[in-house]
């Protein structure tokens, strides 16, 4: 009788047990999580950087950064329109051709150079001053100074249709043209009398992206630069065209100069 009575407290004892063990493992999982929770609350962590434009609401949150300010592209090169000058050599209008010769290549005239249209030719040849890409960037260039070299009292009259070609030129902000620009400038001034002078008027359409590009240099430091003789720096070709327009200019050139180029020392004064 004792072993059938004591048999069924032994189970509700070890059920009960069980039961005590279980809460209990299940209070310390509960208290466990709750710690785990807590902790990660009162850990600190980092914000989410956010980028904000300058003066705006988000870019007074702590978390914000500021973007930069973009970059105003004032000396980004510009892509040229289509030039008339490659129009009218794709066309055949030029009397001109390619020749081939031990010292390179030149320009072979159908005609002699004398007796050309100046107000028809040399403005367009002006106009090709823009071309990048050979063989217009080659006849432009070269016809230009071979005009200028035989055109004598027909080149003055001119001047006022090669400003907006000029201007044009320049403006692109493409190096190799605005050394191959300045160079022609620097012709244009010596080629005749008196057209030093008639540039004046023009130095406000001629003379902003020369002010803008002045000091680009070259700092080789205590190196040599050999390619110094091709001329393409193009702060000393600036300097060299801005003292020749004094030089050419008269009395009225060095103030003109010294109002679009306020960095411009005189080379005659001084």
């Amino acid at each position: 009788i004792a072993i059938a009575t004591s048999t069924p407290v032994a189970s509700q004892v070890d059920k009960l047990a069980r039961e005590t063990r279980g809460l209990a493992a299940r209070r310390s999982g509960r208290m466990a999580t709750s710690a785990a929770v807590t902790s990660t609350a009162l850990s600190p962590k980092s914000p989410k950087v956010i980028e904000a434009e300058g003066f705006s609401v988000k870019s007074r949150l702590k978390n914000a950064k500021v973007k930069s300010p973009p970059k105003c592209g004032a000396l980004k090169e510009r892509p040229s329109k289509p030039t008339a000058f490659r129009k009218f050599y794709d066309r055949g209008d030029f009397p001109i051709a390619l020749e081939h010769d031990t010292k390179g290549n030149k320009i072979a005239w159908k005609v002699e150079i004398e007796k050309l249209d100046y107000h028809h030719y040399l403005p367009l040849f002006f106009d090709g001053l823009c071309e990048t890409t050979h063989p217009y960037e080659f006849f432009a260039r070269q016809g230009v100074h071979d005009m200028l070299e035989h055109g004598g009292s027909k080149i003055l009259p001119v001047i006022p249709q090669l400003i907006i070609p000029i201007k044009n030129a320049l403006h692109t902000r493409n190096k190799k043209v605005i050394c191959t620009t300045l160079k022609v400038l620097q012709h244009l001034v010596i080629s005749a009398d008196l057209v030093g002078e008639a540039l004046v008027p023009y130095y406000r359409q001629i003379l902003p992206i020369p002010n803008m590009c002045k000091t680009i240099n070259l700092n080789s430091g205590d190196g040599i630069d050999y390619s110094q003789q091709k001329r393409e720096n193009i702060g000393d070709l600036i300097q060299e065209t801005l003292e020749a327009f004094e030089r050419r200019g008269g009395d009225d050139a060095f103030i003109n100069i010294k109002y679009m180029v306020p960095t411009y020392e005189s080379c005659l004064l001084n």
